[in-house]
């Protein structure tokens, strides 16, 4: 083997650890899955666990909220799918819901995630027949709606309303 050719391959070895030391020290992983996730994030190969995705919608299913947003949280670490977010947006909205009042931490919470899915894809459209509500924008509407105080909120009619 020539010199030359040691010599470059001895520099591209060094440019490749300087690049993984670049990389560890900008996305400061917590741990070696962490430190995949973001590498398949970078590299666009980043995918969520559908089993986690899974088991969050079926706890979804079941009204048990916070179990689905910790298993939607698993299932997408990275907040990159669009589906998780809304499911997880959907759950602030439905735990936070009240016939006589809402509940603003959680409203404010399901506010964000909704906004993460229209960033992520703003035609976002669930197909979930089970969902009275559709789309990320409808949600975000019902979640600012439910943020502000308005004269409507003391109408005792309100007390007949259905949750979404």
């Amino acid at each position: 083997m020539k010199v030359k050719y040691i010599h470059f391959s001895g520099i591209a070895i060094i440019i490749i650890g300087f690049v993984l030391i670049g990389f560890l020290y900008v996305s400061q992983p917590r741990s070696l899955a962490e430190v995949t996730t973001k590498g398949q994030v970078a590299l666009g190969t980043y995918d969520i666990n559908t089993q986690e995705f899974d088991a969050g919608l079926a706890a979804f299913r079941r009204d048990e909220f916070l179990a689905a947003r910790a298993a939607f949280d698993r299932a997408d670490p990275e907040k990159r799918d669009a589906a998780t977010q809304f499911y997880s947006a959907y759950s602030y909205y439905r735990q936070g819901w009240g016939r006589v009042s809402n509940d603003d931490a959680l409203f404010q919470s399901g506010l964000e995630a909704a906004n993460r899915v229209i960033a992520l894809n703003p035609g976002f459209r669930s197909t979930d027949e089970s969902l009275q509500i559709k789309t990320a924008v409808e949600l975000k509407n019902e979640l600012e709606g439910g943020l502000k105080l308005t004269p409507s909120d003391f109408n005792p009619l309100k007390l007949t309303r259905e949750r979404k």
